[in-house]
């Protein structure tokens, strides 16, 4: 008996540590704050009780024993077998000043550099191995970078559209800081920067229809339907956002991560036409409340067609594993609805540098990957 009481009082204590332990964890992973941004915050029609409001709000979550067995389960197809194609971006690609025109290149996931009327902007850019906090664990990349991060000079500014750790990234942030580029996040996001060592006249933050101007372009943060966080404590406790880059000749929409709504319709109201819109096409459902906040590929043409959009880019897929679907089905699936709905795209390589006024023929270089 005196064993049994002894055994307990162990798992008892081992649990506490354990508990403890991952609080602990989570309590230091969650986003900073400050009281600036906390006055900013509760100055915002988009906060309510210090939690951030969609404009729609998502369907409910339903938890379900299948749910819990899906997301232990192996889904076949998830990552590719074979090696992406990548192109290289040599360093003497950045030394200079942009030509004027629009440009673009993915480098992966939601990471798009953009030379838009004579700037570089950069998009939700991850250089590191792993979206994750930890660098021996975490969603993994299938293909490594286009452009090496110590590559990544003569970078203007950079646009944030959440905290996740798919496109909020420490290492990255930090060098591009180092290099003079001005960050642009949502509001809630600013505090997180200053402690990573970004100079506070670079770190800007944004509410949505707030805007900056940098040299010859505007920068806006526009709604998007998502949420926020980085640790166990800090859930809707910062923004999230699209945003619009307006250039004097052109202009470019990136989506970030978001569900459908009305919003597009009105963003390309007020902010459209776009020349070229960086949309989001991966990691959906299963259910609606996923779908809500990622939507499905057929939504995001849609929505391409609500902004104005005159070129897509699809982004958001081909380089984490993400999600349950398999790793190219989103843009399978992206085509077909482009080709219903005639809505142009650009599929280029990774790494491939494309003009908006003529980009070149591009073939489906995943068809041929397992």
């Amino acid at each position: 008996m005196r064993f049994l009481k002894t055994t307990l009082l162990a798992l008892v204590l081992v649990a506490i540590l354990g508990g403890g332990l991952v609080a602990l964890v989570g309590y230091r992973l969650s986003a900073a704050t400050s009281a600036e941004t906390d006055a900013k915050l509760q100055n915002s029609q988009n906060v309510q009780h210090g939690k951030v409001q969609n404009i729609e709000p998502a369907a409910s979550y339903s938890f379900s024993w299948k749910s819990l067995a899906d997301a232990f389960a192996e889904h076949p197809n998830t990552e590719p077998l074979d090696a992406l194609p990548v192109v290289p971006i040599a360093a003497e690609r950045l030394s200079q000043r942009p030509a004027p025109g629009l440009r673009y290149a993915w480098l992966g996931h939601s990471t798009v550099l953009l030379e838009v009327d004579g700037l570089r902007v950069l998009t939700d850019p991850v250089f590191s191995e792993r979206a994750s906090p930890f660098s021996f664990a975490g969603p993994k990349r299938f293909h490594p970078s286009p452009l090496a991060l110590a590559d990544a000079r003569n970078i203007d500014a950079v646009v944030i559209s959440h905290n996740h750790y798919d496109h909020m990234d420490k290492a990255s942030l930090q060098h591009l800081a180092a290099q003079g580029a001005h960050i642009f996040v949502p509001l809630g996001n600013r505090p997180q920067l200053l402690t990573w060592g970004v100079p506070a006249a670079q770190a800007h933050e944004l509410d949505w229809g707030q805007s900056l101007r940098l040299g010859d372009i505007d920068i806006i943060a526009t709604p998007a339907r998502h949420y926020s966080s980085r640790g166990m404590f800090d859930f809707l406790e910062t923004m999230w956002a699209s945003w619009v880059i307006a250039g004097p000749k052109h202009r470019v929409y990136f989506s970030g991560d978001t569900g459908y709504g009305k919003s597009f319709r009105q963003i390309g109201q007020q902010f459209g036409p776009f020349d070229l819109t960086v949309m989001k096409i991966g990691a959906y459902g299963p259910g609606q409340f996923w779908n809500d906040i990622h939507m499905p590929p057929e939504q995001t043409v849609q929505a391409h067609k609500d902004l104005g959009g005159k070129l897509m880019l699809p982004t958001h897929w081909g380089t984490f594993n993400l999600a349950y679907h398999p790793w190219k089905e989103p843009i399978e699936r992206t085509q077909r609805a482009a080709k219903a709905h005639d809505v142009r795209l650009t599929t280029p390589k990774l790494g491939a540098f494309l003009s908006v006024q003529n980009p070149a023929p591009q073939p489906n270089w995943w068809a041929e990957l397992e």
